[in-house]
């Protein structure tokens, strides 16, 4: 299987790593589309959230608050947005399950379709920031 979000569990691909537990990691978003754009994903490979166990489900939504709050803290965010997609007619562009928290900030507005790519630099100081909300 050649899972972009397996070799970053694995440690085979880069990721810019906020918390790992064991059984979830969140790291930013390669592509983010806004500052500090965080993933949190199973460590096991599920492709759609239907595949996991209810209970699995439900924690990795209860990570979200925590993380959130980091995010917000680390990036001065005014909101935040959460997505999760399930299968490439929904979005889904990598199929391993992931929910995704959209900083928001005012003078920005909402969008979802703007995408920038940040240096790796930037990623590590954005995620070093955010670690020490979490810790």
């Amino acid at each position: 299987m050649d899972c972009i979000f397996c070799g970053i569990i694995d440690g085979t691909r880069k990721g810019h790593i906020l918390y790992d537990d064991g059984s979830y990691l969140a790291f930013l978003d390669k592509y983010p589309i806004d500052t500090g754009h965080t993933l949190i994903v199973p460590q096991r490979h599920h492709q759609r959230i239907t595949d996991m166990k209810d209970e699995d489900v439900g924690r990795i939504f209860a990570l979200v608050p925590r993380i959130a709050r980091a995010v917000l803290a680390a990036t001065g965010a005014d909101a935040f947005s959460l997505g999760q997609n399930n299968g490439k007619a929904a979005r889904q562009i990598v199929p391993h399950v992931h929910v995704h928290i959209i900083p928001r900030y005012s003078r920005k507005g909402a969008v979802w379709t703007k995408r920038s790519i940040p240096t790796d630099s930037e990623l590590d100081d954005i995620a070093k920031k955010i670690r020490s909300y979490l810790e």
